[in-house]
C-alpha cells in the first residue's frame, strides 16, 4: 500500500491563499493529513478547518523550546506538565505525533549525560502517552545548516535515546532533508530502524525546496523502499515552495505516491 502522506502547513507561504482553499487543495490532491507546528489560538481552528475537509492532524509540538529542551535537566518539570497538556489535546484531536526536542548542546556536558538527561525527561511523560495513544517523536535535524547547537543531530544519537526510554510511544521523527546533510544514508538508515521511527519529514537537498530534480535526494526510491519496508507512519512534505504552491505539492504526493 502507499505510504500516508501530509503536509507541513506552517512551512509554505502564508499569503497565497485562504486556510480553507489551502485544505480544500491539499484534500483534492489526495493527501489524508496535515501538520501544524504549534498550537496556539488558531489551533482549534485549524482542526475544524482541516477536519471539513476531510483531514487528520498528523502531528504538532509537544514543549517548548527547540534550543532549550530536553538534554536540560532543569526543564525536565516544565517539559513534562507541557508534554501531559499536549498529549491530552492531541488524543483529543485524534493527533498521532508530538515533536520533542533534544535542545542545544549545553557547555561542559558530555554526551552520555545529555543522552540520559534527554530519555529521563522523555521517560516522565512516556506513560501518559501510551495510555492515551500518542507517540513522542525526538526530532533529528541538522547542526550544520539550519540549527547550530542542535544536539539529536545524527541518527545514532536519537537511537541511543529511545533505546533507553524503552516505550513503544517514545520514537524519532526523521527528518529526511536534515539527516542528509548530516550523515547521508538516509534509505538504510531508516529501513533497519523502522520500530523506532515514528513520523518522517522530507525536503529536497540543498535548499529545502521541492522534491525535483534540482535536488540531490531520490524520493521515489525512498518512499519505495520505506513502502515495501512496512512502515506505517506518515511522511510529511516540510519545503518551501519556490513557484506555485498547489503545484508542488502536487508534484511530492504524485512522486511519493508509490
Amino acid at each position: 500500500m502507499p505510504i500516508k502522506q501530509s503536509v507541513c502547513v506552517p512551512i509554505l507561504p502564508q499569503n497565497t491563499m485562504s486556510q480553507d482553499e489551502l485544505f480544500a487543495a491539499i484534500a483534492d490532491i489526495g493527501y489524508p493529513a496535515v501538520e501544524i507546528w504549534g498550537r496556539g489560538e488558531d489551533f482549534a481552528d485549524f482542526c475544524e478547518s482541516a477536519a471539513g475537509h476531510g483531514l487528520r492532524v498528523a502531528s504538532i509540538s509537544g514543549h517548548d523550546s527547540l534550543p532549550d529542551g530536553l538534554n536540560n535537566a532543569d526543564n525536565h518539570d516544565r517539559i513534562a506538565a507541557e508534554l501531559r497538556e499536549s498529549i491530552d489535546v492531541a488524543a483529543a484531536n485524534g493527533v498521532d505525533g508530538l515533536i520533542c526536542f533534544s535542545g542545544n548542546r549545553i557547555p561542559g556536558m558530555d554526551e552520555q549525560e545529555a543522552i540520559a538527561n534527554t530519555a529521563a525527561g522523555l521517560r516522565r511523560a512516556a506513560p501518559h502517552a501510551e495510555a492515551k495513544g500518542v507517540n513522542l517523536n525526538l526530532e533529528l535535524l541538522n547542526s550544520k545548516v539550519n540549527h547550530a547547537g542542535y544536539q539529536c543531530d545524527h541518527s545514532a544519537w536519537g537511537l541511543a535515546v529511545v533505546q533507553q526510554v524503552e516505550s513503544p510511544n517514545v520514537k524519532l521523527l526523521y527528518d529526511i532533508y536534515h539527516m542528509q546533510i548530516m550523515e547521508g544514508d538516509v534509505t538504510r538508515t531508516m529501513t533497519e530502524n523502522l520500530e523506532a521511527i515514528g513520523h518522517i519529514h522530507t525536503a529536497g537537498n540543498p535548499g529545502r525546496n521541492e522534491l525535483d530534480d534540482n535536488q540531490e535526494l531520490n524520493y521515489r526510491g525512498i518512499c519505495r523502499a520505506l513502502s515495501r519496508s512496512g512502515y506505517g507512519g506518515y511522511v510529511g512534505h516540510e519545503f518551501h515552495p519556490r513557484g506555485d504552491v498547489v503545484a508542488a505539492l502536487r508534484q511530492a504526493f504524485e512522486l511519493c505516491n508509490v
